[in-house]
């Protein structure tokens, strides 16, 4: 989606939906810093939506975007439940049905709180 596409989006949405977005620009931003390459954003699908898929050299990484305001509660990280973890499977499943040869892929989380940014590799099981 393009910029000004974004930001028509963004005036019909919800603070919610604002913050969202903005804690996962942030988080682009980070992975793009250390070397990775956007290839999609938001991915939906019936099984659920992937905030980013990023390439990392020959893998493909579905990002996970998690914000707090704090750690109350355990934090970002800890907000990611094993069904949610589920969702993340089947979306990268159905996601990975556009290649004849899926190629190496691994699971990542960005999680914000406050104003610390915390990557976690290989964060979620398939």
């Amino acid at each position: 989606m393009g910029l000004m596409a974004r930001l028509r989006a963004r005036a019909s949405s919800t603070d919610r939906q604002i913050a969202g977005d903005a804690a996962e620009d942030r988080a682009l931003a980070h992975l793009q810093q250390h070397g990775l390459t956007l290839v999609e954003r938001n991915f939906l699908c019936k099984a659920g939506e992937l905030d980013l898929i990023m390439q990392d050299a020959a893998t493909l990484v579905f990002v996970e975007v998690r914000q707090r305001s704090g750690q109350r509660h355990g934090g970002a990280a800890a907000s990611i439940t094993r069904s949610k973890q589920i969702r993340l499977t089947h979306a990268a499943q159905r996601y990975l049905q556009r290649y004849r040869h899926p190629p190496p892929c691994r699971f990542d989380v960005v999680a914000i709180d406050g104003a610390v940014i915390t990557w976690l590799q290989n964060a979620i099981d398939s």
